[in-house]
């Protein structure tokens, strides 16, 4: 149950600032978002892996570092968080930010770079946090942070930066309930960081096994 409390939290609070973030106007959201996942990730690691994305749950599932049994209690905390998260926004501000793909950015394009910054994140998250390479080092929380601050610097005004289903479908859940945005995009941020997920898990898989 610490666990799955963990993962309920983290991805809360990643998605509270985004939300926050993004209604507020902030002029620069990667850098409070990058730095929320950093905080939350130096948090809850040691407890539960820090995970606060189903991608990155994937990604560890398949690359040996989340046993079957907690996967989909680990989804399931995440998509709440989410959705608390949207909730707690709409309450305090009246309203909810959720990704959504530029005008003029084609599914596909949108899709490939769901795909590719998730895939970043994912690997970077199993060679620093689970790899045993890094064992013990200090610095996991910096690089998995800052990960995201490069992924919604550059990729968030195309495909609406989720690199996170919870993210996109939680949020966007309640955006749309509360007749802020459509929901005809969610699908975007459910495929593409799951590919990416699954195609980081390889990746890390491959890189293990050499000597």
């Amino acid at each position: 149950m610490p666990r799955y409390l963990t993962e309920f939290i983290g991805t809360f609070f990643l998605c509270l600032t985004i939300s926050l973030t993004v209604v507020g106007g902030y002029p620069l959201p990667a850098l409070p978002i990058g730095a929320s996942l950093m905080v939350m990730v130096y948090m809850g690691g040691p407890i539960s892996g820090g995970h606060y994305n189903p991608a990155v749950s994937t990604a560890a599932l398949l690359g040996g570092a989340l046993p079957a049994s907690r996967f989909v209690p680990y989804l399931l905390s995440q998509l709440l968080g989410a959705l608390a998260a949207g909730m707690v926004t709409g309450v305090v501000t009246g309203d909810v930010a959720s990704p959504a793909p530029a005008p003029d950015v084609s599914p596909g394009i949108a899709l490939l770079v769901e795909f590719l910054f998730t895939f970043a994140l994912a690997l970077v998250v199993l060679t620093t946090a689970a790899s045993k390479r890094a064992q013990g080092n200090s610095y996991f929380g910096l690089a998995i942070g800052f990960t995201i601050v490069i992924a919604v610097a550059a990729g968030g005004g195309i495909s609406g930066g989720a690199f996170n289903p919870a993210v996109g479908l939680g949020l966007g859940l309640i955006d749309g309930l509360m007749g802020g945005a459509p929901m005809g995009h969610l699908w975007l941020y459910l495929v593409g960081p799951g590919v990416g997920g699954v195609a980081a898990a390889l990746v890390f898989k491959f890189q293990e096994s050499m000597p």
